[in-house]
Parts: structure tokens; C-alpha cells; sequence
């Protein structure tokens, strides 16, 4: 019987159930009041004490996009697997390295070790420690069902994990693009959690239905052999130009109130327009993935585990076949 998802959400079924999840019938699903209100504000009280401790003095003034030209490589955005880290809106920071507002209001995403692995609590790196994240994530029995019931994982283990704030008036659009890992065979899903209310006007996410199924990964976020990151081309720029044409104005805007849970299949396309409004976006996001020997990590992904922080599993015990 179904821990957490309705027996209709379990059963629902594609034409081609390949490396999918049987309840996303669009290649998504919202799953509302999925956090209670208390855990909601811890998370979004938290996230907004993040800003507070924000040291800008000692920041390396790192921005965050999401196009091709000029992508986040150095190192702190590269060590940031197992750290708490900031990374700033590009219209945040003017043509001398300056803030263009007050630091609160600067940053695009904190991450991306919102929780650490057990052997950290001995470590020196103690500010890793979130316990608010981590009872959503690591500890978290709703999440627990969840992730029995959807039974795409055998022995899943959750990584990435950020706080989005979508910041008012700068809030960086963010093109279509998927979120797949590259794993061997595909097993990537995205857990978004609305921590505010996510209206068109902020920047709410749309997602084009079936797209894991239609679309070509175009490319992938990799690490460099050189250094840095950068993105590999899996297609010619006319496959992607035409895929980029053929999908123009069907997308679907999911909006969200706080607690929603938005599950994201690995390979579906999805975006979010600029936040243009005076409110804020909060949100949080992780992605879980099948560890071996259920599935192979790739080492050309821009995120690696390290030995003070391995990818941290979901399930006391690996799901039946």
C-alpha cells in the first residue's frame, strides 16, 4: 500500500514508461502542503538569517548565470559541494565589483551543502550544519514514504542542495534547461519547495509537459579538464536551434504556495521568467539520484562527492526491486 501518494497517483501510467517515474504524468508533479507551515518558516527564516551572516568583505563577489557565456567556474563555486556558499545576482554587482544594493538583496542562491553528511559533525567545518535542512531532507519521514512509494530509486542519496531567492525587481531569468545528472542509467529528480508564494508575476516555474520524452539533452554542465566548468555540446547548434523553435509557447506556469513540493523528472524542460515584482521567490531545492551499484556517477559532472561530504542517502534500507 502507498506510504505518502494517492493509490490514482501511484497507478497513473505513460505510453512509454521507460526511465520514468509511473506518477509524473507530465514529466512533473506538484505535490501541495507538502511541508507543514512551521517547517516552511523555519526553512525561509533560516534562509533570510543566511543573508543576515553573509560576509561580503571576504566574498569573492562570485555570480551566478545560467548562460552559456561566462558561467560561475573558479573555485568557489567548484568547492562548494560540502559548504555553504553565496553566489550573487548579476545585476547585483556593477562594472567595479561593487554591490549595486544591500547584501540581502544581492544574492541569487546559497548553497550548495544546505545539510551535512554525519562524519561532518566532528569536522572543523561546523557551519555546514543546518539542522533546519536537514530535518526536511535527511530526516524526514514524509520524504521517506515519498520516495518509497515513488520506487524510481533503489538506494537514492540527495546532493545540490540550495535556497533560491529569486531576489525582486533583478531576479535573474533562468532559460529552459533540465536538471539531469548524468548517471548510468538516467535517475536524476528535482524536489523544489516553494518557501514563498510563486506567482507569474515573481517568477513561478514553467514546465513544458512531455519534454523528457520529446526533447534531446542539448548539453550538459561539466567540469573542465583545464579548470573551471563550461558546457558540452550533445547536439549541432541546428538540432538545438530547431528543438529551441519547435517548443516556443508551450510551456505550462505551475504557480505555488508555500509547502508545495514540485517533483521534477531529470530530462524534463523547464524555466522561469525574471522576477520583476517587489516580492521575493524563496525556495529550496535539492536533487536525488540512484547511488551504485544501482547507477554510476559520472565524473564529468560539475559536482563531485568529497570525503568530508558523500552524497547523503535518503532510505534506512535500499527499495525492492
Amino acid at each position: 500500500m502507498p506510504e505518502y501518494l494517492t493509490p490514482e497517483q501511484i497507478h497513473q501510467r505513460f505510453d512509454d514508461t521507460a526511465l520514468l517515474i509511473p506518477c509524473l504524468i507530465y514529466s512533473y508533479l506538484v505535490i501541495p502542503n507538502f511541508l507543514g507551515a512551521h517547517d516552511t518558516e523555519a526553512l525561509l527564516s533560516r534562509s533570510k538569517g543566511l543573508l543576515d551572516e553573509f560576509d561580503v568583505d571576504n566574498h569573492p563577489l562570485t555570480k551566478f548565470t545560467t548562460s552559456d557565456k561566462d558561467h560561475v567556474g573558479d573555485e568557489y563555486f567548484l568547492n562548494s559541494g560540502d559548504k555553504v556558499r553565496y553566489f550573487l545576482e548579476e545585476d547585483a554587482v556593477d562594472e567595479n565589483g561593487r554591490l549595486t544594493r544591500e547584501k540581502q538583496k544581492a544574492v541569487n542562491k546559497i548553497g550548495h551543502g544546505m545539510w551535512p553528511s554525519y562524519s561532518l559533525r566532528d569536522a572543523d567545518c561546523l557551519h555546514v550544519l543546518e539542522p533546519a535542512f536537514r530535518k526536511v531532507t535527511l530526516e524526514n519521514q514524509r520524504l521517506r514514504a515519498l520516495v518509497r512509494d515513488l520506487n524510481f530509486h533503489r538506494d537514492p542519496v540527495a546532493l545540490q542542495s540550495m535556497v533560491i531567492t529569486k531576489q525582486t525587481q533583478i531576479g535573474g531569468e533562468v532559460p529552459e534547461h533540465n536538471d539531469s545528472y548524468y548517471t548510468d542509467p538516467p535517475t536524476a529528480l528535482g524536489f523544489w519547495i516553494a518557501l514563498e508564494k510563486c506567482t507569474p508575476e515573481n517568477g513561478a516555474l514553467s514546465f513544458l509537459p512531455g519534454s523528457h520524452l520529446t526533447t534531446p539533452i542539448i548539453k550538459r554542465f561539466v567540469r573542465l579538464p583545464g579548470g573551471g566548468t563550461g558546457f558540452e555540446r550533445l547536439v549541432s547548434q541546428e538540432v538545438e536551434k530547431t528543438v529551441s523553435e519547435e517548443q516556443k509557447g508551450k510551456y505550462i506556469l505551475e504557480a505555488c504556495s508555500p509547502g508545495d513540493l514540485v517533483l521534477i523528472h531529470g530530462s524534463v524542460l523547464h524555466k522561469s521568467e525574471r522576477n520583476r515584482s517587489p516580492k521575493t521567490r524563496f525556495a529550496y531545492t535539492f536533487h536525488m539520484i540512484d547511488s551504485p551499484p544501482f547507477a554510476a556517477y559520472d565524473s564529468k559532472n560539475w559536482l563531485q562527492p568529497t570525503g568530508a561530504m558523500p552524497f547523503s542517502r535518503i532510505l534506512d534500507q535500499p527499495n525492492p526491486n
